[in-house]
């Protein structure tokens, strides 16, 4: 459970994004640097993150955020500031992208109270051995 200076809230996100053409360029050091950057970030913006998987073609993360909070704006920080970041720190992949961008512009965004939290942590755990992205209980997105 969340607090703040006027709520108690239970608001936790399941969200999926990925590089442009679902180019495999999320390993190595670039992985560990989005990973690091999305935990910085989130950490920054009084968000929790409960669970995070960076595939080499998709990003599966599992966050907590206050009401104040729209998963629209959660989404567009961490693409942006990922995106920014990445560059500066690998410009060789600013080459390898139309228009200097690196995240699709389209995304998943699920929503879980308490009940269903363990599931998508189970979830994006298993990601390291299926690397299919799939919508929790098994259709594909």
């Amino acid at each position: 459970m969340g607090r703040t200076s006027s709520a108690v809230y239970n608001i936790n996100y399941h969200i999926v994004w990925c590089p442009k053409y679902r180019k495999q360029v999320l390993e190595g050091k670039v992985k560990e640097f989005v990973e690091d950057q999305i935990q910085t970030i989130a950490a920054t913006k009084g968000w929790e993150v409960l669970e995070l998987q960076v595939m080499p073609d998709h990003i599966h993360l599992f966050i907590s955020a206050p009401p104040s909070d729209s998963p629209t704006g959660i989404v567009k920080v961490l693409k942006g500031v990922t995106a920014l970041r990445l560059f500066k720190k690998h410009p060789e992949l600013k080459g390898e992208y139309w228009g200097g961008h690196i995240w699709s512009p389209s995304y998943y965004v699920g929503t879980a109270g308490h009940v269903s939290a363990e599931t998508i942590r189970k979830y994006i755990e298993n990601q390291k051995t299926d690397s299919s992205p799939q919508q929790v209980g098994g259709s594909s997105r």
